[in-house]
């Protein structure tokens, strides 16, 4: 297994990074996948964590084991990678309707998304992550346990709490 101040060493070659890489790629790809449900984007982006990852190296910490760092870059690079997505389409619906009805309506359904992901981002940690995880990310709650170096009755509790502090903000 690869040890936390192996990863800390300066000067740090291309060679122990791939084998970072050969260690890792699949843990990452999964759990990607498990958010993306799709093979062509946790391919994507599996190699842009790394890629950042390999960027970032110096600034890794040990304070985690190295796979739960590496799936908060992936985390955030998929979440990142969304947020382009969601906008790109907006953009292209909204170029595409004819009647100001259609856009009237569009706007309406676009501002109660943008609000609960308003609420969603305005919770306090972990609650934010948990619930996005869960929700979004349809993880199983031992794996977000796993994630937060908790047991998964935690994940469940804060799950719970999450979506109450949700249901009270709406």
């Amino acid at each position: 297994m690869l040890q936390q101040s192996y990863i800390r060493k300066r000067g740090e070659s291309m060679a122990d990074f791939g084998e970072i890489y050969a260690l890792y790629m699949e843990d990452v790809y999964k759990y990607i996948l498990s958010l993306s449900q799709n093979p062509n984007i946790a391919e994507e982006i599996t190699q842009e964590t790394f890629y950042k990852a390999l960027q970032k190296i110096d600034r890794f910490r040990g304070d985690c084991k190295l796979r739960v760092w590496l799936c908060q870059i992936a985390k955030n690079t998929y979440f990142s990678y969304c947020s382009r997505q969601i906008n790109q389409e907006k953009e292209e619906t909204l170029y595409q309707q004819c009647t100001p009805q259609d856009v009237e309506e569009t706007v309406l359904k676009s501002e109660t998304v943008i609000e609960l992901h308003r609420k969603l981002h305005n919770l306090p940690e972990p609650y934010k992550e948990v619930f996005s995880l869960r929700v979004l990310g349809e993880l199983p709650y031992d794996q977000i346990a796993e994630l937060f170096g908790k047991s998964e009755s935690w994940a469940r509790v804060t799950f719970h709490r999450a979506k109450l502090k949700l249901k009270e903000e709406l």
